[in-house]
């Protein structure tokens, strides 16, 4: 890729995680994994591009994982946690696992590092906070839901906001199940054990 002749067209891997609202390792190694267009400068600086960035911040994944989303049909139920509290993430991780069921947890920390993950390979259900730092839930949600990847995607909201701060920051769709903090884990626990015995009764 040849190098931009504007400086404004590109930025480094520290500014487009403050953009971006992850860590530096992370930025480091979407760079890498390619969902982030880079090139080293002649001194050996890597140099990232804003378009890319910006994509992100819109909610666009790469082409890269957007052809390929894939989601099991058999198999472990995979929970999808988009969290910026990691206390509360371990909490969430703790939890799930002590239920003894045949599901998979992976986490997010932003609606970002969430939709990259879904492009990936998009989960059966995803458990959200709406105020996260980069892309927030309401981010994430509405970029989901013109997507193929929301096709029998569960998504479950857990917030701190009441019912009048969700409409006055847009609302959210009617199908998404939300609830306020603390976390329900018994509510959870009932909706995942519902999504494992919806899926059984097709086996």
């Amino acid at each position: 890729m040849s190098q931009p002749s504007q400086t404004t067209a590109y930025c480094t891997t520290r500014e487009a995680a403050q953009m971006l609202g992850i860590s530096l390792r992370t930025a480091q190694l979407w760079v890498e994994s390619g969902q982030l267009e880079a090139w080293k400068t002649e001194g050996g600086h890597r140099r990232i591009s804003r378009v890319s960035v910006q994509r992100l911040l819109n909610g666009e994944l790469p082409v890269s994982l957007v052809a390929t989303p894939a989601r099991q049909a058999l198999g472990r139920l995979k929970v999808l946690i988009v969290e910026d509290d990691n206390i509360l993430l371990k909490l969430y991780k703790a939890m799930l696992a002590s239920w003894s069921l045949p599901i998979e947890i992976i986490t997010a920390g932003n609606g970002i590092e969430g939709l990259i993950l879904i492009g990936r390979d998009a989960p059966d259900l995803m458990i959200t906070d709406l105020s996260m730092p980069g892309m927030d839930g309401f981010q994430l949600i509405r970029s989901l839901a013109s997507s193929t990847l929301r096709a029998g995607m569960e998504i479950v909201v857990v917030t701190g906001l009441d019912a009048a701060d969700i409409e006055s920051r847009g609302g959210l769709p009617s199908d998404v199940r939300t609830f306020t903090k603390p976390v329900p884990f018994d509510q959870l626990r009932t909706i995942v054990t519902s999504l494992l015995e919806r899926r059984a009764a097709y086996l």
